[in-house]
């Protein structure tokens, strides 16, 4: 017998629409340069174009520029199709300098092309997300969706869909069987009807899409609901309930023909973490290049005002809940990485008048770039904590080992937005692993990059760091 998967990925022609039209802009807007200022497309030309468009769909996958748009805003489309673009101009620029061949180019043609190019990525997205909204104006591409569950999970998806009107949906109501009492509390629902109304709505073909918001305990209604949609042509989804939508990535696999849905899962997966550890790769030596003057005279520092030695090293988790070794200036009179380690507190006197300019401005943490050099952390993530700490806070944060789903950062989405120094309660413990499983979920390059930018300027001093 062959059997089908139960669930499919579906596809997205507006995705291939999208790479269509980038690829055709970047081709037409590079013989409108040449046309211009009269340059021959050459072979070097053919080469040089291969690279920029190759340069840009690789950042623009990875900047996950080709997800469903349906919902997606225009100027956040632009900004990353930009931001691709110039990366890909900057490779082009990198492998031209080191090839040698930059004198067979024309600057002012290149400088053209990536002009108007910027301008071309503009008007052709504008042009096709008018289009689609013009389409949807006129009756045509729209759904009609309902859903199956007066639940927190449905009331999420009903805010969604109200807060997006391009996506083309004409909703036509929550239907559930429970008692008013039984329902989200949070929200005051319009229930049009008992479930089995909606599945007769979708086989009248009242109900073009219908998601079922049911938690997981009701598997046999949902299993009921399911069969009976059986013999109709609607679109069902599943919205699971908070293990799935808040935690890291819920994800389906296939096991032969048996489909798993994983819940604790790394974001960095197949080309995903290549591109992550490339991005740790250039950071830190770009980074540790810059600095090495403040690392030479802050080891001075460290050297001159206290005996000791420059460098401490401290036991931390890593990725997995492996244990790595983590440096940093050292900003104590003492050493200890010994199964209890107290938290450095306000005037607390271990710490050296050195060292603590040195944790104030985070001065302390430089040495960590090796880390990142070496793989064993990376620029953006959470930041790891004593072995002693961990043993003792896993036990009182709920999903608190989930942080080592990932490489422990230098700094993190956490740190930028408060949460770091002394966590001397259990609610900020609680609230920095708030921060740090959002950034786990919601892990993209773009986001790294949003965090180095604000670590800058709200990362380096904070009141808490003591």
């Amino acid at each position: 017998m062959n059997k089908s998967r139960t669930f499919k990925t579906g596809s997205n022609s507006s995705a291939a629409l999208y790479r269509f039209v980038d690829l055709t802009t970047l081709i037409l807007t590079l013989l409108l340069a040449a046309a211009i200022y009269g340059t021959v497309i050459s072979n070097n030309y053919i080469i040089v174009l291969l690279i920029v468009t190759v340069g840009y769909l690789y950042t623009a996958e990875t900047l996950s520029l080709y997800r469903s748009w349906r919902a997606g805003k225009l100027r956040h489309m632009v900004l990353i199709a930009w931001i691709s673009l110039a990366s890909a101009f900057a490779l082009l620029f990198l492998i031209a300098f080191a090839l040698k061949f930059t004198e067979e180019l024309s600057r002012v043609t290149l400088s053209l092309w990536f002009t108007l190019s910027t301008v071309g990525l503009f008007i052709s997205r504008g042009l096709v997300r008018l289009y689609k909204v013009n389409r949807r104006k006129l009756g045509l591409s729209i759904n009609k969706v309902a859903i199956v569950g007066a639940t927190e999970a449905g009331a999420n998806l009903f805010n969604e869909i109200l807060q997006h009107d391009e996506l083309g949906y004409d909703f036509a109501g929550f239907f559930d069987d429970r008692k008013p009492e039984r329902l989200f509390k949070d929200m005051d629902f319009n229930i049009e009807g008992r479930i089995d109304s909606a599945v007769e709505k979708a086989k009248a073909g009242e109900i073009d899409v219908l998601f079922i918001a049911l938690p997981f305990k009701a598997e046999k209604r949902i299993a009921d609901i399911l069969l009976k949609l059986g013999d109709t042509t609607v679109d069902v989804h599943f919205i699971p309930d908070f293990l799935l939508s808040n935690l890291i990535h819920a994800r389906i696999e296939h096991i032969g023909n048996i489909d798993t849905l994983s819940v604790f899962e790394s974001p960095y997966l197949g080309a995903r973490e290549w591109v992550k550890r490339t991005e740790d790769i250039l950071l830190s030596s770009v980074i540790l290049m810059l600095i090495s003057p403040i690392l030479c005279a802050v080891a001075l520092g460290v050297k001159f005002t206290s005996k000791g030695p420059v460098l401490f090293k401290q036991h931390r988790y890593g990725l997995y809940g492996q244990k790595i070794n983590v440096w940093k200036f050292r900003s104590m009179r003492v050493m200890e990485n010994s199964a209890v380690v107290t938290q450095a507190t306000k005037g607390d006197p271990r710490i050296t008048k050195f060292g603590r300019f040195l944790r104030r401005t985070s001065l302390d943490e430089l040495p960590q770039f090796f880390n990142v050099l070496f793989g064993e952390m990376s620029i953006v993530g959470p930041r790891p904590h004593a072995v002693a700490h961990n043993e003792e806070y896993r036990r009182k944060v709920e999903f608190y080992m989930l942080r080592h789903k990932v490489k422990p950062g230098i700094t993190g989405w956490a740190q930028i937005n408060g949460w770091r120094g002394e966590t001397d309660t259990l609610e900020k413990m609680e609230k920095r692993v708030e921060f740090d499983l959002q950034y786990i979920k919601n892990w993209s390059l773009l986001f790294d990059l949003k965090i180095v930018f604000l670590t800058v300027f709200k990362g380096f001093i904070s009141k808490n760091a003591y």
